[in-house]
């Protein structure tokens, strides 16, 4: 029985195809939506360009009030881009109980928050907007369907597919 889905979102091109199909196994199951973005943490080469610039204490408080500041205004866009994508769907907007952006390796936060959410379902995309053609499957995508431990929806990226066969 499916109750509870998580709809992994890398905000990308392709991104609203994916939330189309995450919206209707929700009604289809009569489900809960949440949702959750990745982001990356800083690599080291903008670590040590910011610590050159910014002392310890400064360099402190940007990650810790800065980085609050930059979640929470990814998390409004993600709600405006669930607005845009969906136009006068708002009931769908309904069915999402919770959007949460988490810093740190993507697959690693999808898997954590379906183990914290206890989810049934995650509905991913199969490609980022950046992958290479060439590649069957995401980095993301790739990880999540090794190391999950409910089912995985993997929604083909058809734009993709299209562009392979010309």
């Amino acid at each position: 029985m499916i109750r509870s889905i998580l709809y992994a979102t890398d905000l990308g091109l392709y991104s609203s195809y994916v939330l189309q199909h995450a919206l209707a196994l929700t009604r289809a199951f009569d489900a809960r939506l949440h949702v959750v973005h990745a982001v990356e943490p800083f690599g080291l080469f903008a670590e040590s360009v910011m610590h050159s610039y910014l002392d310890d204490e400064a360099l402190q408080q940007l990650h810790e009030k800065g980085l609050v500041t930059v979640m929470e205004s990814i998390k409004q866009r993600v709600y405006e881009g669930f607005r845009d994508d969906l136009g006068d769907s708002h009931n769908d907007l309904k069915l999402i109980r919770s959007v949460n952006v988490v810093q740190g390796d993507p697959p690693q936060v999808v898997l954590d928050e379906s183990w914290r959410l206890r989810v049934d379902l995650l509905v991913i995309g199969s490609h980022s907007h950046g992958t290479s053609l060439k590649s069957p499957l995401g980095r993301t995508a790739a990880r999540l369907i090794q190391l999950s431990e409910v089912p995985v929806h993997l929604i083909p990226m058809l734009p993709h597919r299209g562009a392979q066969d010309n």
